[in-house]
Parts: structure tokens; C-alpha cells; sequence
């Protein structure tokens, strides 16, 4: 059975008509509407872009990262130019979407994201459960920005013994859900902020039901503390020079312990935390860390409900939040190349509609694993994000309810590829290109003298083989073949 093709009304324009349908399980006008108000961030004349619609391209730019913005606007309107009553439909430019982008601003599109991108899973999910509670890790990741003074300003540019970093950069900390990988909140800050100070403000989005895990990076009383607050619960790795106060043993080889803060006076007055210590080592000499003995702190104190053994397997969870990390680098935003905003306002813009993007991505990933029943750790996020590329016209195509039916085949297409079992690995921690023969790029170099002749052929010599005075080249474009060449003495002169 076929589908019914969508009609387009006379009046309207192609902007009031845009929406990326194929993302509605994460995004609907509705919401984008309700945000938009909330921020009276709705424009007073429409022109040739709407608000909404601007939202859309933002979202849709980072589906497609890897081509212009003009090629985006062409990929997200080629429907409904084709589906047009009016005979040549006025396509809106680059320059007006970046108009009409820097005038929305940012905050309406990071209130968008803390809008649609909460926790997905639910008990019954593979892998995102352990000892009752929702897995949840985080951890910081560093994006490049384009070099201009604005956004060194805003960002700043890291410095080492070889000179200042190519470009100013993002510190961006992640909180992950780990078993749909979806991210669920995250913040960005100039470079040198910390990782801690970036996740200490994430915990504003711990519940209850969740497990939060982090690296030694992150370990903090304070960040203890306020997941306790919170009701949540904590196991993160211990710093070496962290010394736990031992409190007793426990039958499965762990341990109680007290925990105190770095503040004097509150140490003197006796503050303290009960968590629990577990200590294991790895026995596989393959393996990076073989024999090294590792020490986790956990607030589930109770041995019977989380055992030491399992305790240390569900560390290693913690690891999940490295490959959203590379989904998001690597195969969504195509990492090499900087962002694509010139100003801090774009840049914190494109950063929470990229995380947007990657969550819609992963809202399909994980209704399509539902289908099937099957791991959501099955599916493929790069082949999924294509054939979402490759969809998004056909969503526009069909009336609105053929959309259901249609969305049904675009889970079936997503879950139709699957990745292999992942087989038990540990990779070490090393680059395969930490250095480079060239000169490092610096000031001097951006703004480089500009030629004095008109041309570059202009400025060209040529040589006699062994000889040291260039020669005079005369070309008569009446006979190609006929080249003359006369050494001579005077500066060169090209004819042609």
C-alpha cells in the first residue's frame, strides 16, 4: 500500500510549512512553539524565516555537518519546493538563516534541549539498570572553535612548551544515560574551567533512581555530598591521594569508610561520609593496568544489594559515555574541523542543537532496539544517522497521518543492520599523532604580507639546467609547439 502525498496550501510559505517530521518522537512544532514563548523569542515579521523554522535548520545543519549551510537549506526545503503550488518558490538565503539565527540567541534552543532530552529507559531496557537504579556517567570532552578575537575572548586558547593550541576551545561536560546513550544534560565553559566545576553544576539533574558514575578526575566530597542531597547514588574511582578512614570490614572483601571534606573547620567540627571502599586488580596480563590495584568509592553501602565484585564490573560501564562522545565527535559532527559559528553566542547555539540532534538520533536507535527486542548496543549510530539523512525528504513527502506507518519502516531500515557482539576489550590510553614536523601556525602567520604582482605567473622564474640566470620564455599562441628559449641576462619577462 502506497502513501498519500502531502498538499501544500496557496497562502502558505515555505517556511511556515518546515518541519524535519522524521525527528517528531523527540521534537514537535508544539514544543518548539512553547519554548519559543517562553523566551518571547517569536519575531514580529516573519520575512522569509520564521522562528520555528530556524530551530529546525539548527537542528537539521547538525544531521549534516559536513556541508555548507546553503547545501543544508537546499536538503531541508527540497520537498516542499517540489510539493509548492507556486510556480518558483523563493528559497531562503544562508545570510538571512544567519540573521535570523544570532537574533533567537542561544537560550531558547538550550531550553529546547533540557526540554526533549531526558532519561529514555526503563527498567525492563538491557544494560541500564544495576542494583535497582539507572546507570548515569559523566564525563568532559574539548571542542575547537573558529579562531576570531570574539571567541578567544569568550573561550580563551589552552598554552604549552610548543606555543599556543590552533584554536580557542569548549570545555563541554556530558551527563549520559548510559544505556541508550542519550545525553541527558550537559554545559559548556571556557577552556581553562575545570571538568569538576562543569559536573558539580550537572548534578542539578540527578534524581533519585540514578547511579552516577565519574573517573578520579571528578572525585570531590562536595560532588559526594550533593548526589546525596540529591537521594542519588554515587561510585566513582579513588584519587591515590585520597586516604579513606577506615571504619570495618564487610564479608565480600570491601569496606566502610569515612570520607571528610578539605575544609579545616568543618573537619574540626566533625563532618564526615559514610561510603564504601572496594579494591580489585585485573588478572589478564593483556590487559593495560594488569596488576595494578584500583580502589572505587560507592555510597551503596549494603554488600547484600550490590556486592564488591559487581560493584567493580559496573564500574566499567563508566566507559559507555566514550563512545557517545565519539558518536557525537567522530561520526556526527566529522572532528577535524572547528565548529561552524564565529561568534560565542552561535557557538553555545550549535553546541546544545548538535546534542539535540544526536539525541533524536538515539530516540529512533532506541524505539527501533524496542521493536526488534534487542540490545539498543546492537544497532549501528552511523547507519542510523544515514538512513535518517536519507529519509528526511520522504517525512515530508507524505501527509502527516501516513507518518505513524512511515516511522514504523524508518525502525525497521535502522534495526535492519546490526553491529557484531562487542567482544571484551581494554584499550591503552595513547595518540597515534602527538607531534608535527611543521612549524607551528602563530600570530605573525595569520595575517601574512600580500603579493606585489598581479598574478602568480607573474612572479615565476625558471632556470636552465645548470645555470643560475633564468631564462626568457616566448610563447606564440599562433604555433604552440614553437618555444624559444633565450638565456639572457635582463629580468625575466613572461609573453604569452
Amino acid at each position: 500500500m502506497g502513501y498519500m502525498i502531502r498538499r501544500i496550501a496557496t497562502e502558505r510559505t515555505l517556511c511556515q510549512e518546515l518541519t524535519v517530521d522524521i525527528l517528531h518522537a523527540t521534537i514537535t512544532n508544539a514544543t518548539i512553539h512553547t519554548v519559543l514563548t517562553a523566551h518571547h523569542a517569536h519575531a514580529e515579521r516573519e520575512r522569509k524565516f520564521t522562528m520555528t523554522a530556524v530551530v529546525w535548520v539548527l537542528i537539521a545543519m547538525n544531521l549534516h555537518c559536513s556541508i555548507a549551510i546553503s547545501a543544508v537549506l537546499r536538503t531541508v526545503f527540497k520537498t516542499l519546493r517540489l510539493l509548492s503550488p507556486a510556480d518558483d518558490p523563493v528559497l531562503p538565503g544562508d545570510s538571512a538563516f544567519t540573521y535570523r539565527r544570532y537574533q533567537l540567541g542561544a537560550r531558547p534552543i538550550v531550553d529546547l534541549f533540557h526540554t526533549v532530552c531526558v532519561p529514555m529507559t526503563t527498567p525492563q531496557t538491557p544494560s541500564a539498570f544495576m542494583f535497582g537504579l539507572r546507570l548515569v556517567t559523566i564525563d568532559g570532552t574539548v571542542e575547537d572553535v573558529p579562531d576570531t578575537a570574539v571567541n578567544v575572548r569568550a573561550f580563551g586558547r589552552l598554552h604549552g612548551k610548543r606555543g599556543p593550541a590552533a584554536f580557542p576551545q569548549v570545555q563541554g561536560v556530558y551527563l549520559v544515560e548510559v544505556g541508550s546513550h542519550a545525553l541527558i544534560e550537559a554545559g559548556f565553559w571556557p577552556i581553562h574551567t575545570s571538568e569538576r566545576v562543569g559536573g558539580f553544576r550537572l548534578l542539578r539533574s540527578i534524581t533519585s533512581e540514578m547511579l552516577v558514575m565519574w573517573d578520579r578526575g571528578f572525585h570531590d566530597y562536595e560532588m559526594l555530598c550533593a548526589v546525596r542531597q540529591r537521594d542519588g547514588h554515587v561510585l566513582g574511582r579513588l584519587p591515590a591521594h585520597v586516604k579513606p578512614q577506615r571504619v570495618r570490614s564487610l564479608p565480600d572483601g570491601s569496606y566502610l569508610a569515612h570520607l571528610v571534606p578539605s575544609h579545616y573547620q568543618r573537619r574540626k567540627a566533625g563532618e564526615r561520609l559514610l561510603v564504601r571502599i572496594v579494591e580489585y586488580t585485573l588478572t589478564d596480563p593483556a590487559l593495560p593496568g594488569y596488576g595494578k590495584r584500583y580502589r572505587l568509592v560507592t555510597t551503596l553501602l549494603d554488600p547484600a544489594v550490590a556486592p564488591a565484585f559487581e560493584v567493580a564490573c559496573a564500574y566499567h560501564e563508566r566507559w559507555e559515555i566514550e563512545l557517545v562522545i565519539d558518536e557525537v565527535d567522530t561520526h556526527q559532527r566529522l572532528a577535524g574541523r572547528p565548529l561552524r559559528s564565529q561568534r560565542p553566542v552561535g557557538v553555545i547555539q550549535e553546541l546544545y542543537a548538535l546534542l539535540i540532534a544526536h539525541y533524536a538520533v538515539r530516540r529512533v536507535m532506541q524505539d527501533a532496539a524496542a521493536t526488534v527486542e534487542v540490545d539498543v548496543d546492537q544497532l549501528s549510530f552511523t547507519h542510523a544517522l544515514r538512513v535518517i539523512q536519507e529519509s528526511l525528504s520522504e517525512f515530508q513527502l507524505v501527509e502527516r497521518g501516513e507518518l505513524p506507518r512511515l516511522y514504523q519502516r524508518l525502525m525497521q531500515d535502522v534495526a535492519r543492520e546490526r553491529l557484531a557482539e562487542r567482544q571484551p576489550r581494554s584499550n591503552p590510553r595513547v595518540v597515534k599523532r602527538k607531534m608535527s614536523n611543521f612549524r607551528l601556525k602563530r600570530a605573525e602567520h595569520a595575517h601574512p604580507p600580500q603579493p606585489t604582482t598581479p598574478s602568480f605567473r607573474d612572479a615565476v622564474q625558471v632556470y636552465c639546467a645548470g645555470e643560475d640566470d633564468p631564462i626568457d620564455l616566448l610563447l606564440d599562441l599562433s604555433n604552440p609547439l614553437d618555444l624559444t628559449l633565450i638565456p639572457c641576462r635582463a629580468p625575466v619577462e613572461c609573453r604569452i
